[in-house]
């Protein structure tokens, strides 16, 4: 945070707090006063850095989008040339990002609620699908546009569906079978 102000560092402060908070408790589960709670500061201080609720949880939502955006990045980044798709499978069908939604994907922490946000909301889940699209074309076999296109289009619902799947089921076996079943059919791969 070299070069930043003090208030700029506040209001990343409480992005990261808000961020953890709505993947972990959903949209409705925190308050701002929660948030600013957890981040060190009184809820008065609020509007000094944001000019509504829905503004945070816009802002927010893409901090937490851009944070899981890095994970996956760096774990293709760290894989050898060819293994991009399967370091990034390896790392968002993983038991940590499984047990941990409040550092994970927003998408799927908070995809079936997402539909009863504001646009500003919707607008920011929506870019954030666009940019794991195309990080899934990135990883894919070299084939047509479109056969690409459509290949991300299914891996990331199956990704993402199994992750949220994993999440609501208490049998960690049946859990983890999700996730597996859900690499091998991205990857193509049989047993």
């Amino acid at each position: 945070m070299t070069g930043t102000s003090k208030k700029e560092q506040t209001h990343e402060r409480i992005l990261r707090s808000a961020a953890r908070a709505i993947r972990q408790e959903g949209y409705q589960g925190v308050s701002v006063a929660d948030i600013m709670k957890d981040a060190g500061l009184t809820h008065g201080g609020f509007y000094a850095h944001f000019p509504s609720r829905e503004a945070l949880l816009a802002e927010s939502l893409e901090a937490a989008a851009a944070e899981s955006m890095h994970s996956l990045q760096e774990a293709i980044r760290k894989a050898p040339t060819d293994k991009g798709l399967e370091a990034l499978l390896d790392t968002y069908l993983s038991d940590a990002h499984a047990k941990h939604p409040e550092r994970g994907c927003s998408l799927a922490a908070l995809g079936s609620e997402t539909r009863r946000q504001s646009g500003e909301v919707r607008s920011v889940t929506t870019e954030q699908v666009r940019r794991m699209l195309e990080l899934l074309e990135g990883q894919l076999p070299a084939g047509a546009a479109d056969q690409r296109q459509e290949q991300a289009l299914a891996a990331l619902s199956t990704m993402v569906g199994a992750l949220l799947i994993s999440r609501a089921v208490n049998d960690s076996k049946l859990a983890q079978s999700f996730r597996t079943a859900a690499k091998r059919a991205v990857s193509n791969k049989r047993r």
